[in-house]
This record gives C-alpha cells, structure tokens and sequence, in this order.
C-alpha cells in the first residue's frame, strides 16, 4: 500500500479570519457577525460541507461514464443540522453537526434506478464521506515557543 500525505496549513489573519492554503491555493474563513466575525467568508462547518459535496460531485465527475449514466447536469445540496446552544457549555449537547441531508438534483438520460445506483456508488465511494463515517485515527502534535516581551 502507497500512502500520500496531504497537506494544510491555516493561518490567523486577526480577528476571527483565517488564511487555508494547500498546494498553492487558498481561501478565507470566518464567521458571521453576530458571532464576532467580519462575515466575508463561510465558517469551518460551511466549508465541511462544501467539502462533502465537492467530493461527491467529484465522485460523480470521475465515474459517470463508466457507470454508464447520461449525465446532463447535476446539482448537490448539502444541508448540516447543529443545535445552536452548541457553545454554551451545556451538558449532552453535540457540539458538531447531528446530522446531514445530501439533495442530489440530476438530469440525465436514464432510468430512476439507474440513477439510485449511481447514487449509491457516489455515496460508498467518496472519500470525504468516508473520512466522516470512519474517523480516522487523530493524532496531535504542538510546537510551542515562549513570547517575550523585551
């Protein structure tokens, strides 16, 4: 087995703002006012599922012909339920999303079982859901320097 190490850094830009970069690419998070935020990007949970939908459309993208689905158009929703009073410190409150919804919106030239199959393949085949569904072991590492002021 070949393993392949992807690589993201993120970096605080001030306030509640961050710089994501991978590969030479990058992209701004933050958050919604209301919650000290400047709302000029989408928050971590957007982009987790933004992620989630990307890479089943990717899924999509990749193995639609060879599954032998007639593609026109394809469009995929991603709906993330959270309880609000996740930060609050409340006890026996899931602090992540409880669940989440993917609309699947297709056009294409086959039959609707054809279409639940594909679905289904999309469903078993991306990686990000995967990542979800079967937490892959974390580990945690910390590079701390002192700040002195002189």
């Amino acid at each position: 087995m070949v393993k392949q190490i992807l690589k993201a850094e993120v970096e605080a830009l001030g306030g509640l703002q961050l710089k994501c970069s991978a590969r030479g690419f990058e992209f701004l998070i933050d958050e919604p006012e209301n919650v000290g935020g400047t709302n000029q990007a989408m928050n971590p949970l957007e982009a987790l599922l933004c992620s989630l939908g990307a890479c089943k459309m990717m899924v999509a993208r990749f193995f639609y012909q060879s599954q032998n689905i007639q593609l026109k158009s394809m469009k995929v929703e991603m709906l993330g339920e959270i309880d609000s009073d996740r930060l609050k410190g409340q006890p026996n409150i899931k602090i992540g999303f409880s669940k989440i919804t993917t609309n699947y919106t297709i056009v294409a030239e086959n039959t609707p079982e054809e279409i639940d199959a594909f679905i289904a393949f999309i469903e078993r085949t991306c990686p990000v859901k995967d990542t979800l569904v079967n937490t892959p072991e974390m580990e945690r590492n910390l590079s701390f320097k002192k700040y002195i002021i002189d």
